[in-house]
């Protein structure tokens, strides 16, 4: 069903106001002002070019917020080109609980021969004058990435720039006839962000990045991250943790340590996804790193082998010289937020509660994370109520994480947890979690602070 088609014009040469018409309306009339949003909810912009407008039914574009308000915007010519339909601004000419309508009253068949004939000269004027009505599959997934900031970029500045200009301009000027210049074309578009949190990855980079949530790997046990500019370094790469036992952890690779180049490839300009690649490599190869500590610059030469990546160690600790009597601790050590994480924790907490231990430590010193559901899974071995965390992007609480207690298996007994700056992440979220609900006290120094 025809629900809603209307055009406007500022030029004053077809009409001076708005005009919509409807099926839903027993009577077609042509009106001034507004009508009711139960009577037009599909309304949306299709096409704004110079001085015209035209809309036409069908889904809801979210873009412009006309959802958001429940009424239909009488445009006007203070209108400009590419500028979001934001009804607050045009308040002054609405009247909610009225609809002033133009006395003459034209038949539903000539309104609808003069909307055909404006839309004909708004898809003529749009064909020549935009490239949005010749997109290619390039410019529809240029597109998505930038409709993807729009939507959850919390910076509504986009760091100083108007992000609806930036994405016609390179629609206009950026070369998108292949893949590979698309994904150029994101990048630099994400680099106007000036965000080291905010990253463009191709499929073969989130590969890469998924790699480190398997059971093993073969590399050198280096978790690496970009420089936060807290320890004073601003250039090169940062180690967050080194796997315990791993090669860089023999070599006396700290948290902390900046790598400065991987087989004389500076880091600086490098992603910590071109440095995983160089990183990892064939059983027994070698791999050349320049790494600063503090004051110092070491070369080192690491031999890269493979390396478990089971998550979870767990064992019982007693009070030395406490005797028979003394309380008995469970302790686990997790290293990271791998697919067999939760699964691993759960078992060792039931293990260690059958040694019938009084209480539990929980060290997640030199974790720097890994798959975020599995951080909310193993706060839920711990809680029997409450928020784990909350996500927000720029307009506000997007999702809740709770529990309600259904998959608890250790919330009475006393429970610590081991931090270090090389906590990070999905570990943050964890011990932020149980210090919240004042189920765990933290001990240790500040966490890495993962953006």
């Amino acid at each position: 069903m025809e629900r809603v088609l209307g055009t406007f014009t500022s030029s004053g040469s077809l009409f001076p106001q708005s005009f919509i018409t409807s099926n839903a309306c027993k009577r077609q009339t042509i009106y001034s002002q507004v009508l009711p949003w139960k009577h037009h909810q599909f309304l949306r912009p299709i096409e704004k070019t110079g001085s015209l407008v035209a809309l036409c039914c069908g889904n809801k574009f979210s873009c412009y917020k006309i959802e958001a308000q429940r009424r239909i915007l009488c445009l006007h010519s203070a209108l400009k080109a590419n500028e979001v339909f934001k009804l607050k601004e045009c308040s002054k000419i609405w009247n909610q609980s009225s609809v002033t309508t133009i006395s003459r009253s034209f038949p539903f068949s000539f309104c609808r021969m003069v909307v055909g004939v404006v839309l004909a000269v708004t898809f003529g004027a749009a064909v020549s004058n935009t490239p949005a009505w010749a997109l290619t599959e390039e410019n529809l997934l240029f597109l998505e990435a930038w409709r993807t900031i729009d939507r959850a970029y919390v910076d509504k500045t986009f760091n100083g720039q108007s992000w609806f200009r930036y994405r016609e301009n390179a629609l206009r000027n950026e070369p998108m006839t292949s893949r590979a210049e698309t994904y150029t074309a994101i990048r630099k578009m994400v680099a106007t962000l000036d965000d080291p949190f905010t990253r463009f990855l191709e499929p073969e980079r989130f590969k890469s990045l998924r790699s480190g949530t398997q059971n093993a790997l073969t590399g050198v046990g280096l978790s690496i991250g970009y420089p936060t500019g807290k320890d004073g370094s601003s250039t090169g790469l940062v180690v967050i943790s080194a796997a315990l036992g791993g090669p860089a952890d023999r070599a006396g690779i700290s948290p902390g340590d900046v790598i400065l180049a991987i087989d004389d490839q500076s880091t600086e300009n490098m992603t910590i996804y071109d440095a995983a690649d160089r990183l990892q490599g064939a059983d027994g190869s070698r791999v050349e790193l320049t790494v600063q500590q503090g004051v110092e610059t070491r070369n080192l030469q690491l031999i890269r082998e493979r390396i478990s990546l089971n998550p979870v160690k767990s064992r019982i600790c007693k009070a030395p010289d406490s005797g028979e009597e003394a309380p008995r601790v469970g302790y686990i050590k997790l290293t990271a937020f791998n697919r067999n994480a939760s699964g691993a924790v759960k078992q060792a907490v039931e293990s260690l509660r059958k040694d019938n231990v009084n209480a539990f430590i929980l060290d997640l010193r030199d974790n720097s994370g890994g798959l975020f559901p599995e951080g909310i899974e193993i706060a839920k071995i711990w809680l029997d109520k409450g928020v784990i965390v909350y996500i927000c992007d720029s307009r506000g609480v997007r999702d809740i994480y709770d529990t309600d207690g259904s998959n608890a298996v250790a919330t009475s007994e006393p429970l610590v947890v081991l931090v270090n700056k090389g906590t990070a992440s999905a570990s943050e979220i964890l011990a932020g979690a149980l210090k919240d609900n004042k189920r765990a006290v933290l001990y240790g120094e500040p966490t890495f602070g993962k953006g």
